[in-house]
């Protein structure tokens, strides 16, 4: 019919095969041509059953995201239109799913009578990651096939699931060996035989009525499923559309369905979520490096140090599939590193997210060194050594004698100056940053760090290993702290005058979770040590007044019972404790300050205003290549919120001149600089420009 769809016969079997590269979207361009190509094996006397398949690597992946909220999304025939359409036949349709059917894919399927996939295809719904909800049927469909229960657990948390749970779970009837698309022309063909009627997705109650009956199973799968929604819209509407399900008609579900789809595309969650959908996919490019650069080859990795980064990092490369070897000074620190790896895979294997023969598989992949030289034959070598030029110096001159001619050799540096750690070698073009966050085998984030002699076929292939490994990288260039390091110095700058003039810790981390962060500044400092800041002020020579005092009482956080906050009996959750508001208030009074009572809207204009202020000296700076970057680094390694699509989009939301006219407020108050608004800034909030249309 088109080159999107094209149309084969088989003894009365129409093969309807989709073939929109790369993955199947359901754009206007596949749509019309699949809605045509349905109503002629319709209206066709000689064909008794069909078939869609699809072309290339997987089955349809999904909606055309950049159609959302355009004309082409809205024009005829929708994607519920054609859902309709397959629904209504009274000849058997089966979709033939190999790779992903996801979010639209699945809905697709859904609305075949029947679905056969092959063992390694994956289906699910994940239209919540995108701020929103299945919008054709899905919410309606997969309840009547797989339960409401399973359906509500796989809608809100958006996770895939296999063909082996799609078959146990009902969502697909058949697995195939072999030939994917033979296997359903026999499946339609066996269907056909049995004669009709063909029971759509839509008139299959039993599992639905059997939930109406007790709904407490169903009920309870609700609350552990929006358990941790964060003040996400989406979740909860999800939960919601399937009980419309449950309680309500098919046709009465499925409007209520659309209702809320269209309220979420339009809102501000989803624009900030498919914003961060994009912003990742852009991240990937990187400047100065085309899609000719070829990637180096990484077989063996080496990491240097079995603490708490290094032991994280070498697990996130063993569960990425590479062989691993950890060197450090003694067994002893080899021993402590590996029995906290081992204790990890424990836990993650008694919470049922690792089987143990997975377990196994991870812990196999590891070796165990106190030789340098036994990294010789590593492609990749990590260094997670403690935070100081000289060790690093040590490690990197050590480095350049062994590693093999064309190794990658990797700083974890969270602040130092790559381009003098790569001084230290006499091949500066082959290394770069690689800055993981704690927990390294948790965290998604990745600051890919460029030094101005990294090759460009290094960056290629970090970017690649750290997709391997399940991270979000992001390139990013030398500077003191990089990207998210950076920023959050400004954003803390002045949380300590915040504190003399008035606010409370309590009150100004309040005001970050009611933001949507999960934890505020003072939470964060309390659990990862106040004496790591400490000693770092120490050897820069600065000074804070009550971080200082706090740890010169032995007060250094979680790991003492007392911090900012109290901990006590070995609790995890702060407890305002009045030794600290008494320590503030004395400090106050020495510095002759006067205490004042302080709005949350104050506290969000000196701590994340400089922060937006700090990211558009960053791009002047050309540290970070895209605004969007800043956000991918900041949701994924900092806890920004996903709702607010990370710091530069909701900076344009808040408002450039608002947030240009605060800041020259506090300026003129303070004369911290840390307050003076970046040329750049002040220049898009004088023309009414936005960090989304700044040119690049």
């Amino acid at each position: 019919m088109t080159d999107y769809v094209t149309v084969t016969h088989e003894d009365g079997i129409a093969i309807i095969t989709l073939d929109n590269p790369p993955v199947n979207a359901l754009s206007l361009h596949l749509r019309q041509p699949l809605f045509a190509a349905i109503e002629a094996a319709r209206d066709d006397a000689g064909v008794k059953g069909l078939v869609i398949a699809c072309a290339g690597r997987t089955f349809v992946s999904g909606a055309d995201i950049s159609e959302f909220g355009t004309d082409r999304a809205r024009a005829t025939p929708s994607l519920p239109e054609l859902c309709a359409l397959l629904e209504s036949l009274e000849k058997p349709a089966v979709a033939a799913i190999h790779g992903t059917a996801l979010g639209g894919g699945l809905e697709l399927a859904l609305a075949c009578h029947y679905r056969v996939a092959d063992r390694q295809a994956k289906v699910g719904l994940p239209e919540v990651k995108l701020g929103i909800l299945p919008g054709a049927g899905g919410t309606v469909r997969l309840p009547r096939v797989a339960g409401p229960e399973k359906a509500v657990k796989m809608i809100v948390s958006g996770s895939p699931i296999g063909a082996a749970d799609a078959l146990a779970s009902g969502i697909v009837d058949e697995i195939a060996e072999g030939d994917l698309t033979g296997a359903a022309v026999a499946f339609a063909r066996k269907k056909v035989a049995e004669g009709g009627p063909h029971l759509p997705v839509r008139a299959r109650n039993g599992k639905i009525e059997a939930t109406r009956a007790d709904p407490a199973a169903f009920e309870a799968a609700v609350k552990q499923a929006t358990a941790k929604t964060r003040g996400l819209e989406a979740p909860l509407a999800c939960a919601e559309a399937v009980r419309n399900a449950v309680e309500l008609s098919f046709d009465e579900a499925l409007n209520k369905e659309r209702e809320l789809f269209t309220r979420l595309v339009s809102g501000v969650q989803s624009r900030a979520q498919r914003h961060l959908f994009f912003a990742e996919r852009e991240a990937a490019k990187i400047p100065g490096v085309g899609k000719d650069v070829t990637p180096r080859e990484i077989r063996k990795v080496g990491i240097i140090g079995a603490g708490t980064m290094g032991g994280g990092i070498a697990m996130a490369f063993a569960n990425g599939g590479y062989p691993v070897t950890v060197l450090e000074a003694s067994e002893e620190a080899l021993d402590r590193g590996f029995a906290t790896i081992e204790k990890n895979y424990a836990i993650s294997v008694q919470r049922g997210s690792l089987s143990e023969e997975d377990k196994a598989k991870r812990l196999a992949r590891f070796s165990r060194t106190t030789d340098h030289a036994d990294l010789a034959d590593a492609d990749l070598i990590i260094e997670a050594v403690f935070e100081e030029m000289s060790v690093k110096q040590d490690v990197f001159g050590k480095l350049d004698k062994i590693a093999k001619p064309g190794a990658i050799l990797a700083t974890n540096t969270s602040y130092l100056d790559v381009n003098r750690i790569a001084s230290f070698t006499a091949r500066p073009q082959d290394v770069v940053g690689l800055h993981f966050f704690s927990p390294a085998n948790v965290m998604k984030l990745l600051e890919i760090v460029r030094g101005e002699k990294t090759a460009p076929d290094v960056l290629a292939t970090v970017l690649t290993v750290g997709k391997r490994i399940g991270k979000v990288p992001v390139v990013v260039g030398v500077c003191h702290g990089f990207v998210g390091n950076r920023m959050l110095g400004a954003r803390g700058d002045d949380l300590e005058p915040l504190l003399l003039e008035g606010a409370a810790p309590e009150q100004i981390d309040r005001v970050f979770t009611d933001f949507g962060f999960v934890m505020g500044p003072f939470a964060m400092w309390d659990l990862a040590g106040l004496d790591v800041g400490w000693r770092n002020r120490k050897s820069l020579g600065k000074t804070a007044v009550i971080g200082d005092a706090l740890c010169e009482r032995g007060r250094f956080g979680q790991k003492t019972g007392k911090g900012m906050y109290l901990y006590e009996n070995g609790s995890r959750t702060p407890t305002p404790d009045p030794e600290v508001a008494k320590l503030i208030e004395d400090k106050a009074a020495e510095r002759s300050i006067e205490r004042r009572a302080i709005s949350d809207q104050e506290i969000i204009e000196r701590t994340l205003y400089p922060m937006i202020n700090e990211a558009a000296l960053i791009l002047e700076e050309k540290i970070a290549s895209r605004p969007s970057d800043i956000d991918i680094v900041w949701v994924n390694g900092y806890g920004f919120p996903i709702g607010k699509g990370g710091p530069m989009f909701w900076a344009d939301l808040e408002g450039l001149k608002t947030i240009v006219e605060r800041l020259d407020h506090w300026h003129a108050r303070t004369g911290k600089k840390v307050f003076e608004p970046a040329a750049s800034l002040r220049r898009l909030a004088d023309t009414g420009g936005s960090f989304s249309a700044r040119p690049a």
